[in-house]
């Protein structure tokens, strides 16, 4: 089994429309509504690909209410922890001429001390028979600011690899505990190691704990660093629609390849195909496999060679 969490869970909302005019009345063509949040899109792509998984959090209220009933509509397994609080909604507004979206998040419910306690306690439950854990997304207020090296450490403990896929104080939280895997995005990634090459970028989150980084640069792809070595992976084309979720079916695969113990190459090309196919795809946490099938042979995946020692910025990133 893998464990997904997501304490920062969400009802997501997609409006689309063919063209956004600011400033004026815009007549919205479809509404969708899910459960979301990135823990639960990494685990709506990992059911898909054929995993059994669990998606654990905090799910309060009416929105908390709606998140757990339309998981259970789409057959997902979940243990999340009931709170006082509401859970929050994200919007976002896809705008179809342009193959873009913008995307509103609220910001969640405020958690408790004693409702943090007994999520923990599931938390060390849900880990005894898990193969790997993904502790992704944002946390709601009264949260632990090192809840995220706390729950990579309670993972180590329990022999169990974490991925972590955050931001910020919380991201920098988690890697003291040593996770197998963090992706940050390109812009995370700077805001977290400074204005170097993503190379260099990622050998410093290694440096502060984690085992491995895989950096997305959006529609560029993934490069990878690791002990065995580091890796560029390339989508065959530019693809256009709504890239909310993309990063979390990278996750996903990434994960999936960690529990398979795939080699790196095929893990990077995986990833990005599965990403490429979810920006296709009209819903986070959602991908056709037949776009994933088309785009997999077609990824490009390039061992990036050391950079002389004298480089002072570490490894520029191939071209």
């Amino acid at each position: 089994m893998i464990l997904t969490v997501t304490l920062n869970a969400a009802v997501d909302t997609t409006y689309r429309l063919d063209r956004v005019a600011p400033h004026a009345s815009n007549r919205v063509t479809a509404v969708t509504e899910r459960a979301g949040g990135k823990g639960v899109n990494v685990a709506r792509v990992l059911a898909a690909l054929g995993h059994d998984t669990v998606a654990t959090g905090f799910a309060g209220g009416a929105t908390g209410h709606h998140l757990r009933a339309d998981l259970a509509e789409a057959g997902l397994r979940e243990e999340f922890v009931p709170i006082g609080g509401t859970t929050r909604r994200t919007v976002t507004v896809v705008e179809e001429a342009a193959g873009d979206a913008t995307v509103y998040l609220e910001p969640g419910p405020v958690i408790g001390a004693d409702e943090w306690s007994r999520f923990t306690d599931r938390y060390r439950r849900l880990l005894r028979t898990a193969e790997a854990v993904v502790l992704s997304g944002s946390l709601p207020v009264g949260v632990p600011t090192d809840a995220y090296g706390s729950l990579v450490a309670l993972a180590g403990e329990a022999g169990v690899p974490a991925v972590l896929d955050a931001t910020g104080p919380a991201l920098l939280a988690g890697l003291a505990a040593g996770p197998a895997l963090v992706k940050p995005n390109a812009a995370e990634l700077a805001a977290t190691a400074g204005p170097v090459t993503p190379l260099a970028g990622a050998r410093t989150l290694r440096a502060a704990g984690a085992r491995a980084v895989a950096v997305s640069l959006g529609p560029g792809g993934l490069l990878l660093s690791s002990p065995e070595g580091d890796w560029r992976a390339r989508p065959p084309e530019q693809v256009r629609g709504n890239p909310t979720g993309a990063g979390d079916s990278a996750v996903a695969a990434l994960t999936a390849g960690l529990v398979a113990g795939t080699p790196w190459p095929e893990r990077l090309a995986d990833a990005v195909a599965l990403s490429a196919a979810t920006v296709l795809a009209p819903l986070a946490g959602s991908f056709d496999p037949a776009d994933h099938r088309r785009l997999l042979p077609r990824v490009t995946v390039r061992r990036v060679h050391p950079a002389p020692p004298s480089s002072a910025q570490g490894e520029p990133c191939p071209s």
